[in-house]
Formats: C-alpha cells, sequence, structure tokens
C-alpha cells in the first residue's frame, strides 16, 4: 500500500482567476482542470515539482468559502522549493502581497510567506522536516 499523502483543498471566489494567478506568481502548472456551470470550477489539480494542491469555486452553500470571507486566516499551506530566492522574486514580480519578508529561518533553510488575491496564506521555504525523526 502507498504511503499517505496530503493535498490540501483550497476553495476560491474566483477559481479560474485564481488558477491563472497561481500559475504566473507561484510557478504551478494545472494537472487537471473541470468546469463548472457560469464561470464556476468543480475540480482542479495544480503542481509545482511534486507538490500538488487541489481547488475548486467556494460554495457557501456547502461551507466552503474563499478566505476573503472570514474574519481571520484558518491554514495555511507550506511548499519546500530548492531555489526560494528565484521564486520569491517571481512572486514580487508578479504582484504577490509578500506578509513575511524573505529570510534565513531559525529552524533551518530560508523562506518567505505571501498571501494570494483572495487571502490564502503561503509559505515558500527551503527547510525540509526530517522525516527520519520522532518525537
Amino acid at each position: 500500500m502507498p504511503d499517505p499523502t496530503i493535498i490540501p483543498c483550497l476553495f476560491y471566489r474566483d477559481a479560474p482567476a485564481a488558477i491563472a494567478w497561481l500559475q504566473r506568481a507561484f510557478g504551478f502548472h494545472a494537472l487537471s482542470v473541470t468546469p463548472g456551470p457560469d464561470d464556476t470550477i468543480l475540480h482542479a489539480e495544480l503542481a509545482i515539482g511534486p507538490a500538488v494542491i487541489m481547488l475548486n469555486s467556494a460554495r457557501p452553500e456547502m461551507g466552503w468559502v474563499s478566505p476573503r470571507d472570514l474574519t481571520g486566516l484558518n491554514q495555511s499551506v507550506y511548499i519546500a522549493l530548492d531555489d526560494v530566492d528565484a521564486h520569491h522574486a517571481r512572486a514580487v514580480a508578479a504582484g504577490a502581497e509578500i506578509t513575511h519578508a524573505l529570510a534565513d529561518k531559525p529552524y533551518g533553510g530560508r523562506g518567505y510567506s505571501a498571501l494570494d488575491p483572495e487571502g490564502h496564506f503561503w509559505s515558500f521555504g527551503g527547510y525540509r522536516p526530517d522525516l527520519t525523526a520522532t518525537a
């Protein structure tokens, strides 16, 4: 049996615009996009390297809302990268709202955080957890 895989699933008011922005600013590419009625997205899978996220249009009737509909953040996504400096430059050039400046981290690695246009909190860095460690 394969190891478990964790895949964040995010909700957007304007999922088609979010897909385009995530590709331009953060370097994702679409694996699949299933459109829905009225310019919505029923399901999309985006990848950056081996990391995958899923996203779809917000559906408030099911409790699926964009962070813009909340009073605070309830989650964040961290993606480990090899060249975080180049990734940061790409995000800045695309107009990403940088919330935590690119810096060396006391726990190791180097990283930064940004908000996407709908308020999802993203962190990118060179830190990778030691999967052989036990608590």
